[in-house]
């Protein structure tokens, strides 16, 4: 045996030092070079393609050609996968021409005319118009990086933001925010000014310091970063792009047969810069986030203070317990040796009742198999996203990791659910399976169904297409559901859980509880302290949500996650202790609830952010924002509630297995 392992660690070893580098799906690099020295190894156009339009005054984003702007005559769009879909992004070609190291200067990409009296084309203007009033941005992309807009924010530092502006609209009075203050010439009160010319700098890290391969050209090279400058120019034949009048598109409506003409052109410059490696090209849209820098004491404190309490936690229950499972024992031999005893109290006396099924218990273990389905499948997703695999240059991977998991883990969702309701006695599997498989996809699909229709009235680029409903629904009823009829199928055939102690026929009656022991109470101090080691995440994911922001803290956030799991656990179980000690043996949905309450204060922290982050006014918007905010609450709630419930019952189990019992 020990041969074989050391010629299988050689193989692997040599297998290791074969293999140079490697590259995930669609993030492998791609060498550029001029179009007279293009080849096999490299490419000279460069491909711009477009996304959606969105804005943070409005949940509902559009896509591209929705704004009436110029479309490429040919051109394909390149193949989105599930989660791209479904969080709305629709990539298109585009009608600007690209080619490496070809500067271009003040190139017409089209021309629009509006008529005044034509209800078609006041239409498209009007909503034009609409776009820029709710300072939608573009989203541009090119060798899958995202073209930034970098301008100077506070304190002389530079901010470079994923997306640029389609346009501005002067407001009175002025504000600092207002997206036409960045350049003074767009100052006339109640104008519509459209950014019909943007200017690219392409800058490329240059094949002469590095080897690429073998028949690669000197001159050729990798882009490192696209960076826009949008302006205003009212386009002429004489001045062209010169021009320092801006494109003015008056808030009122054209005469009839007025016309305008809007022309749409770019230039295109390259810059060398071979500082900067293809690998580390993120950095500088990465460290321009802002609150990225400032929020990492905060955090690391904020962690400190959970693992203390948690650890302070940990140590009061191990001495608190090793006393009265000591005390309890012996309590034990002298009743069996003869001699007079102490009564019992505390924990012990209601050991005939703690192991009693709780009311709705076919509802409590469908729960149960679906809180464990979500935390296996945001650990795996997770540590995925650790690994690289889901970085944010690998669009809609994390989406699509997410929901594959949870289809293929309905096995786990049956075989749980089924355990713990044949140990409750339940005798209903068909009823339970098809709960498990149907009550938590089904209230999460409702709610997404409602808001897509939503997105369809609006002619939303969010709105999920029928084909890919239809592919849902087959991953649920193909896929998910037969699973966990699967798993049910292995959970009923098991033995019913063996609880150390026997159930007594007649309940004992509960004493009257102090405030503190009470349910409601208990409830809603469980949920405290897990919510204090996750807040500050909150903030960066829901910008990274709702303000477009990249967010890409996974390492730090799979191990927020870790100290979620430790802290839900320590507190359900301090809780359970307090329970049991003043004889109130309803532990069961106590302790789902208990850790569960979290998802409550992540709600009001939502709405805290509503409020306080975001400027959205429109009822629509506001729906939208709450829809998906139900979906991401219920979710945390089943994941939180299993959680502290399986630490509470391996608990409970523990310290009545290790006591002597008549």
């Amino acid at each position: 045996m020990a041969r074989i392992l050391t010629i299988w660690l050689l193989y692997t070893l040599c297998v290791v030092n074969q293999i140079s580098a490697f590259y995930l799906p669609g993030l492998a690099p791609v060498n550029y070079c001029k179009a007279e020295d293009a080849a096999e190894s490299c490419k000279s156009e460069i491909k711009l393609y477009v996304n959606r339009l969105n804005t943070e005054k409005y949940v509902i984003p559009y896509e591209y050609d929705s704004f009436d702007f110029c479309t490429p005559k040919e051109g394909q769009s390149p193949v989105e996968n599930l989660g791209q879909v479904v969080f709305g992004e629709r990539i298109r070609p585009s009608p600007y021409k690209l080619e490496f190291m070809k500067p271009v200067t003040c190139t017409v990409a089209c021309t629009k005319t509006y008529t005044g009296g034509n209800e078609a084309s006041e239409k498209k203007l009007q909503f034009l118009k609409k776009g820029m009033a709710l300072n939608y941005q573009h989203h541009w992309i090119v060798d899958n990086m995202p073209v930034t807009w970098c301008y100077q924010i506070q304190d002389d530092k530079q901010y470079c933001s994923t997306g640029f502006p389609m346009g501005c609209y002067t407001r009175e009075p002025r504000t600092q925010q207002d997206t036409c203050s960045i350049n003074g010439a767009y100052n006339k009160p109640k104008t519509y000014y459209l950014f019909n010319h943007v200017d690219l700098n392409i800058t490329y890290h240059s094949g002469e310091t590095e080897e690429w391969g073998t028949g690669f050209k000197a001159n050729g090279g990798r882009i490192i970063s696209v960076k826009v400058t949008p302006r205003s120019i009212k386009y002429n034949a004489e001045s062209r792009c010169e021009s320092k009048v801006p494109m003015e598109i008056p808030s009122d409506d054209l005469l009839p047969g007025q016309k305008l003409e809007v022309t749409y052109t770019y230039s295109v410059i390259f810059s060398r810069n071979d500082m900067i490696k293809w690998s580390s090209r993120w950095d500088y849209i990465l460290e321009s986030m802002p609150h990225t820098n400032i929020q990492w004491f905060s955090i690391l404190n904020s962690l400190i203070i959970v693992l203390f309490l948690s650890g302070m936690v940990a140590m009061i229950m191990l001495r608190t317990l090793h006393k009265d499972i000591a005390r309890y024992n012996q309590t034990y031999f002298q009743i069996e040796s003869g001699e007079d005893a102490q009564e019992e109290f505390g924990w012990k006396l209601v050991h005939g009742d703690v192991f009693r099924p709780p009311r709705k218990g076919m509802l409590l273990s469908v729960l149960l198999g679906s809180g464990i389905q979500v935390f296996f499948m945001t650990l795996v997703t997770l540590a995925f996203a650790c690994l690289g695999f889901l970085s944010p240059a690998n669009r809609g991977a994390l989406m699509t990791c997410a929901m594959v998991l949870y289809v293929c883990l309905g096995t786990t969702a049956g075989y749980t659910a089924a355990r713990i309701y044949k140990s409750f006695g339940g005798e209903k599997w068909k009823s339970n399976v098809l709960l498990t498989s149907m009550l938590s996809p089904g209230i999460v699909f409702g709610l997404f169904f409602i808001m897509n229709l939503i997105f369809w009235v609006k002619g939303s680029s969010a709105a999920v297409p029928f084909s890919t409903l239809i592919a849902l629904l087959a991953l649920w009823f193909g896929v998910s559901v037969p699973l966990s009829f699967i798993g049910a199928y292995f959970g009923f055939k098991k033995r019913p859980l063996e609880h150390p102690v026997r159930t007594n026929q007649i309940p004992r009656q509960i004493p009257e509880q102090s405030f503190y022991t009470q349910p409601i109470p208990g409830v809603i101090m469980g949920g405290v302290l897990p919510f204090g080691c996750i807040f500050i995440q909150l903030f960066f994911i829901l910008n990274s949500l709702w303000s477009s922001q990249v967010y890409y803290m996974f390492g730090f956030l799979f191990l927020v996650f870790l100290i979620l799991v430790i802290t839900c656990s320590e507190t359900t179980i301090l809780l359970c202790y307090f329970h049991l000690c003043a004889e109130d043996y309803h532990w069961w949905w106590r302790s789902f609830l208990t850790s569960g309450f979290t998802a409550f204060y992540l709600l009001i922290y939502c709405i805290h952010f509503f409020i306080t982050k975001l400027d959205i006014e429109d009822a629509t918007s506001t729906f939208l924002y709450f829809g998906y905010t139900l979906i991401m609450v219920y979710l945390f709630f089943l994941l939180t509630g299993s959680i502290g419930f399986f630490a509470c019952f391996w608990f409970v189990r523990k310290i009545y297995s290790v006591v002597k019992v008549d």
